[in-house]
């Protein structure tokens, strides 16, 4: 094989890990071509993945499925989202579980009712002694964890409509992915979570810096920062070839960044009032409080890297936010400032780029990576606005 057909291989081969990583669950219906790709490089794939990550990948003819391993207790919460993008709530996980119970029964058929569905889980839901109602609430949470496995490829509409059944209770058909269901679970409910404190801290360090946005120096294990102090390069070497990241290290954290901003489920910046407010409170809070890198805060027993922030300054921040931008923001979020706060906080939480306490929040020195930089004319632009405000600066040469 020459040297560029062998490129090209690892290209596509890096490609379809990148893939794997944003979307664990591919099946032929939902995704035809990335099944394709994975399916062409799976002895690669599932070699490379099980060796830097410690994750699984099983690869079949109809689907592909990356096992991941847990993340420490510490790592951003990443809920499962509804259709309007929502983060899931307890109600909608219990009917999550309730449904794949239901589906995985030896008694139900390649195709089902919503109707039986329904019925199925209230049953099942009896068994298990968990109450479930008929309220528009619950019928709207059962939906929401239908359409996750519809966008995980496990169910397929085939008749009529999931939504149908939110309000109306309109019938509709579903198709069973079976084959996929026993894999859903990325390990079985009754193993211990030992797992995550015996694996090497190679290992542990590359799946932060892959599923994190930021890592923390402080939130490292001595073992772990070892590792980033001596193998840096080695590092940054394998996660740029698996996948594309580039590693960056400061003195109070490091992270592996995606140069095309593709690799994330978090976009920031990104669209919507939540995500500009967010980078609007970044930046105001930074230059209200002059944050510095070098600053530290006491927290939970520990000095952390990061500038304190009262809840107050927080929203006095916020409200000045509305007061200026309101008109470009959605309106429930104008109404009620304490659920704009609330949401635009775990967003920035999710990112690594604060840690929320009773009394307000702690902003991260990574949180300049995001700080606007002063527009600077270019020379000759400098140089005519001299001329203009008549100073000769004829036969001089520009420095900038």
């Amino acid at each position: 094989m020459s040297r560029g057909s062998r490129e090209h291989e690892a290209d596509d081969r890096r490609t379809a890990a990148r893939e794997l990583l944003m979307r664990p669950v591919v099946t032929a219906a939902r995704h035809p071509d990335l099944l394709l790709q994975v399916r062409k490089h799976a002895p690669q794939l599932k070699r490379m993945f099980a060796a830097t990550l410690g994750y699984q990948l099983v690869v079949e003819p109809t689907f592909a499925r990356l096992l991941k391993a847990p993340l420490s207790v510490d790592a951003p919460v990443r809920p499962a989202r509804t259709r309007t993008d929502k983060p899931f709530t307890p109600r909608a996980y219990r009917y999550l579980a309730l449904v794949c119970a239901s589906l995985l029964a030896s008694t139900t058929a390649d195709q089902i009712l919503m109707s039986a569905l329904a019925e199925q889980v209230r049953a099942d839901a009896v068994t298990a002694g968990v109450t479930v109602g008929d309220s528009t609430t619950e019928s709207r949470e059962f939906v929401s964890a239908i359409y996750l496995l519809v966008d995980w490829g496990v169910l397929t509409e085939t008749d009529g409509s999931v939504s149908g059944w939110e309000t109306r209770q309109e019938e509709a058909l579903l198709d069973v992915h079976r084959p996929l269901l026993p894999h859903l679970l990325s390990r079985s409910m009754t193993d211990s979570g030992g797992a995550v404190e015996l694996e090497q801290p190679r290992r542990g360090l590359r799946r932060k810096l892959v599923e994190n946005p930021l890592i923390r120096r402080e939130e490292l294990t001595e073992a772990e920062r070892d590792v980033l102090s001596r193998e840096r390069r080695e590092l940054t070497r394998m996660l740029e070839e698996s996948f594309g990241l580039i590693v960056e290290a400061r003195a109070e954290g490091v992270l592996a960044y995606d140069v095309e901003e593709k690799l994330s489920d978090v976009v920031f910046p990104g669209t919507g009032t939540v995500a500009h407010v967010g980078l609007l409170l970044v930046n105001a809070l930074a230059d209200d409080l002059e944050a510095k890198a070098a600053d530290t805060v006491l927290l939970h027993g520990r000095i952390v890297p990061g500038v304190f922030v009262p809840w107050a300054v927080v929203d006095s921040n916020i409200d000045l936010l509305i007061e200026q931008y309101g008109k470009a923001f959605g309106k429930g979020y104008t109404e009620d400032p304490a659920m704009l706060r609330r949401e635009v906080a775990m967003l920035l939480e999710s990112l690594s780029l604060v840690v929320l306490t009773e009394e307000g929040l702690v902003l991260h020195p990574a949180s300049a990576r995001y700080r606007p930089e002063p527009h600077r004319a270019p020379a000759r632009t400098r140089a005519m606005r001299r001329l203009d405000d008549g100073d000769d600066t004829s036969g001089q040469e520009e420095k900038s």
